[in-house]
């Protein structure tokens, strides 16, 4: 009986993970909202600024609003918080609506990535988190593979990219519903709701430290490069955007199929061995990208960072709250607080491709992220 609860509490669960990947829309529609509002890099990455700022403000809060409501609530929150923001681009696309909708769009992912990896771990045992949290990442990451194509789709054949808004709207109104009438039965919390103070004051933990800035990190190369991939081809082949948005789904197809692969292979392997091998990846792709100038090797390179970095965030999350146990909701906070790099990396890569007139300015900030993710994947148990 307890196998089959545990399938009626991960569907919606699941499809919850699925709302979470709509977050990164952002890479492919900032491209179309800097080309209809002849925006620059520096200006045009503030839209995906506003969306991972939020991740600093709410994140830690978060954590401490679960103790009080439950994490299933919290989550419930976060997707109503996600179909606010879709439909606001449909009703009027302007500059500001548009600041506007990814700021809800980021507070909602905020509430929901704090929120939602947490209550999977009242469904899955502690053994099988990580595999079960890749595998959450593996249906995001669909999700995130789908978002430029059907814009590219919609903008070709429709006349209009925004119809993106409304498809991803009626899921995450299913997800609302799903959720909504699924109990799950909640543990590991302690009944009390934690201070600000002893949130933050698990970051002199080393372990938590070093995992928090490897996730600011992660999250920096996925955004950041989600973001630079098109205009990488835009400025070297001379490719128009709906084209080149395709670079975007390539990342993600293989972020996907990292994902799925690494469900089964964290169950089987070492973390710290498949950590390292991931870097490795992601350091001889993006290595390739300074060199490579035509189309299929910048494909290939835009494949392996996409596999590489598909499950870093599993493998930090879960070592972190094990870590921890009594303190998953605040740990989970702290994590989650670390999607800021989102905020952190679009900007310091536009303003470094701006003043270099070249995306090898954006290159280059990545770099750094790649390079602190190998750092620590060489670190000592």
């Amino acid at each position: 009986m307890r196998n089959k609860n545990i399938y009626i509490e991960l569907i919606p669960v699941m499809f919850s993970f699925f709302v979470m990947g709509f977050v990164d829309l952002v890479g492919i529609a900032t491209n179309y909202v800097k080309a209809d509002f002849e925006l620059s890099d520096t200006v045009a990455n503030i839209f995906p600024s506003m969306v991972f700022f939020w991740f600093l403000i709410f994140s830690v809060p978060t954590g401490m609003l679960m103790n009080k409501i439950g994490r299933r609530k919290t989550v419930l929150l976060s997707l109503i918080f996600t179909a606010c923001a879709l439909i606001l681009p449909w009703i009027d696309y302007t500059f500001s609506t548009m600041l506007i909708s990814f700021s809800l769009l980021g507070i909602g992912n905020a509430i929901m990535q704090v929120s939602l990896n947490p209550l999977l771990s009242n469904i899955v045992n502690s053994d099988k988190l990580a595999s079960s949290v890749t595998f959450g990442q593996f249906v995001k990451a669909i999700a995130s593979f789908l978002a430029p194509l059907i814009a590219g789709w919609a903008a070709l054949k429709l006349g209009d990219w925004l119809y993106l808004f409304p498809v991803f709207l009626i899921i995450a109104i299913i997800a609302v519903v799903m959720l909504a009438v699924t109990p799950i039965q909640e543990k590991d919390m302690e009944g009390k709701s934690s201070t600000f103070k002893e949130c933050f004051a698990l970051l002199k933990n080393k372990l938590i430290l070093l995992s928090f800035i490897g996730i600011m990190c992660h999250v920096g190369v996925d955004v950041g490069f989600n973001l630079t991939a098109p205009k990488l081809l835009i400025e070297r082949l001379g490719i128009d955007l709906a084209g080149a948005g395709i670079a975007t789904s390539v990342y993600f197809l293989f972020r996907t199929i990292g994902s799925l692969a690494g469900a089964f292979i964290l169950a089987q392997w070492k973390q710290k061995t498949f950590f390292l091998i991931s870097t490795c990846t992601m350091i001889i792709a993006v290595a390739g990208l300074f060199i490579f100038k035509s189309l299929i090797p910048i494909y290939i390179c835009t494949a392996l960072i996409g596999l590489g970095n598909s499950n870093v965030f599993s493998i930090l999350f879960s070592q972190a709250i094990l870590h921890l146990p009594n303190k998953k909701n605040e740990v989970s906070g702290l994590m989650i607080m670390g999607l800021f790099g989102g905020t952190v990396f679009p900007l310091m890569m536009g303003i470094a491709s701006d003043a270099m007139n070249s995306q090898t300015g954006a290159l280059i900030i990545l770099c750094a992220g790649i390079f602190y993710l190998f750092l620590l994947s060489l670190r000592k148990e």
